[in-house]
C-alpha cells in the first residue's frame, strides 16, 4: 500500500503520490480489499462470491449472496523499500540512502449486502483503493529532488445488482471518494546556495512543500456470466476519478516564481486523476473439492502524462506544467485455486504479476515503478453455520528499479545536485477478516 517516493517540485510532489503505492500495485493504486482474496493474490475475484466483500470487485456478485451478509476486515501492509544511489552537486559525488522509508499501515474495511429477492440485492461498502506515506528524510542526499510524500483515500461505495436472466446477473455502483495528500522537498544537506537580494537557500530549507484535500464522486458497472455450475465470467469496470487537491503551498521555489510578492504561504491546488480500471475473471470447479481462478486487470495509467499546480496568488503564471510525467498502461495478471479440505476448513493459494506503469526511459526518483512478483496463501474456516473467518498472507517481491533524476540550470539540481540510484525492496501483506450471516 505504499512504496517509493522522492520528489523535487510540485511535478514531483504529485508524482510522489503515485510513488508510494507502487509496491502493492501500479502507480498508487491499493489491491487489499479483503483478506479472502488476499489469500489467492486476489485471481478470479470478479466471479467469485465468497461474501459481502466481493461487491468491491464486482457489484454483480451481490446477486449470488443469501439473505443478509457482513464483512469486517483488516490487512496490515508491511513496506521494506530502500533507496541507495548518488547525489552530484558541483562535480562532487555525495552518497545518497535511505532504508525503509515507506510507512507501515493498517487498511481496514467494511461490507453489507442484502438480497431482497431473485431479481435484486442492494450493497455497501467502506474501504480505500489508494493511500501511502513515506519519508525520506530532510538527511538524504538527494532530498532535494523529495524527501516526503502521503496520500490518503477513503472511498464509501453504495451497489445494486438485478438478475437479468438465469444465467446473466448486473450490478452497479456509486462511489464517494475523500482524499488528502501532502509532498515536499527541501535543500540537501550539501546544496547550500547563496544570490545575494536573490536566493539564500540553507540546508533543510523548504523548497517546495504543498498539502491539500478534495472529495469526489465516481461509478463502477460489473456483470456476471454463469455459463454452468462450474463456470462463470465476471467483468467489471471503474470510472476515473478527478480530484483538486486545495490547500497551501510554501517554499523557496514558490518564493522565486511570486517574485516581490512572496509569501510564508500561498493558497493552490493540483489536479489528481485517479484512473479508470477494468477487470476479466474466470472461476472454474474443476472437480468437488479443488477450483482454479484467473483475473486480468487493466489500469488506465497512459492518462497520466502531466502534472499541473494552480497558484492564484502568481497571476498570469497561476497554472504552471511541473512534470511530464508520459506513463503508459499497466496490466496486472494473477491465477490462483482454492481447495475444500472438508466442510470447515477451505485452503487458498495465488501467484501474481503486476508490471510497471512506467517504462525505463521516463522513471525517476519521484516514481520509481517496477514489476512486482505476488505470492499468496491463505485459508477460510467455517466457525459455525453463520460466522466464517478468513486469513491471508502475501509476500510482493520488487523488481530493483534504477533511476536518473535532473533538474538543471536553477531548478532542484542548484540545491543539491542530481541524482541517479536505484530502489530495491519487498513488501509483507497479512490480513484477517470476519464474515457473518444473518
Amino acid at each position: 500500500m505504499k512504496t517509493n517516493k522522492s520528489l523535487l517540485s510540485l511535478a514531483v510532489a504529485c508524482g510522489l503520490m503515485s510513488v508510494a503505492t507502487t509496491a502493492n500495485a501500479a502507480g498508487f493504486q491499493l489491491a487489499e480489499y479483503s483478506a479472502t482474496g488476499l489469500g489467492r493474490a486476489y485471481a478470479g475475484e470478479a466471479a467469485m462470491a465468497d461474501n459481502a466483500s466481493s461487491q468491491w470487485r464486482n457489484p454483480a456478485l451481490l446477486m449470488q449472496l443469501e439473505g443478509t451478509q457482513v464483512s469486517v476486515g483488516a490487512i496490515y501492509v508491511d513496506p521494506n523499500i530502500d533507496i541507495e544511489g548518488t547525489s552530484t552537486h558541483r562535480g562532487k559525488p555525495y552518497s545518497a540512502s535511505s532504508d525503509d522509508f515507506a510507512h507501515d499501515a493498517v487498511i481496514p474495511n467494511f461490507y453489507l449486502s442484502h438480497k431482497y429477492n431473485d431479481k435484486f440485492a442492494l450493497g455497501f461498502a467502506l474501504g480505500t483503493n489508494y493511500g501511502m506515506e513515506t519519508d525520506l528524510g530532510k538527511d538524504f542526499a538527494a532530498a532535494n529532488h523529495g524527501n516526503q510524500a502521503s496520500v490518503i483515500t477513503k472511498e464509501a461505495n453504495l451497489n445494486a445488482a438485478y438478475q437479468l436472466t438465469p444465467a446473466v446477473s448486473i450490478g452497479g455502483g456509486v462511489r464517494y471518494i475523500i482524499a488528502e495528500g501532502s509532498f515536499g522537498a527541501v535543500v540537501s544537506e550539501h546544496g547550500e546556495l547563496i544570490i545575494p537580494g536573490l536566493i539564500n537557500a540553507q540546508p533543510g530549507d523548504n523548497l517546495k512543500y504543498m498539502e491539500g484535500d478534495d472529495k469526489a464522486w465516481g461509478w463502477q458497472l460489473g456483470s456476471l456470466w454463469q455459463i454452468n455450475d462450474a463456470n462463470q465470467i465476471g467483468f467489471t469496470y471503474k470510472s476515473e476519478v478527478n480530484l483538486t487537491l486545495t490547500g497551501h503551498a510554501e517554499g523557496l521555489g514558490f518564493d522565486k516564481v511570486a517574485g516581490a510578492a512572496k509569501q510564508a504561504r500561498y493558497s493552490g491546488s493540483m489536479d489528481l486523476a485517479l484512473p479508470a480500471t477494468a477487470e476479466i475473471a474466470t472461476y472454474h470447479q474443476v472437480s468437488e473439492k479443488v477450483a482454479i481462478h484467473t483475473s486480468i486487470n487493466w489500469t488506465d495509467w497512459s492518462s497520466f502524462k502531466t502534472l499541473e499546480a494552480n497558484i492564484p496568488e502568481f497571476g498570469a503564471e497561476s497554472s504552471q506544467l511541473i512534470k511530464h510525467e508520459n506513463w503508459e498502461d499497466n496490466y496486472r495478471f494473477a491465477i490462483g485455486s482454492t481447495y475444500q479440505y472438508n466442510n470447515k476448513l477451505q485452503l487458498r493459494t495465488g501467484v501474481a504479476y503486476d508490471t510497471s506503469a512506467v517504462s525505463e526511459e521516463h522513471r525517476t526518483a519521484t516514481i520509481p515503478e517496477t514489476d512486482r512478483l505476488w505470492l499468496s496463501i491463505g485459508a477460510g474456516y467455517q466457525w459455525s453455520e453463520q460466522l466464517s473467518l478468513d486469513a491471508g498472507f502475501t509476500y510482493i517481491m520488487a523488481k530493483d528499479a534504477k533511476m536518473h533524476e535532473t533538474d538543471p540550470g536553477l531548478g532542484a539540481d542548484a540545491f543539491g545536485g542530481s541524482f541517479e540510484g536505484e530502489v530495491t525492496g519487498s513488501i509483507w501483506l497479512i490480513g484477517v477478516q470476519a464474515n457473518y450471516k444473518f
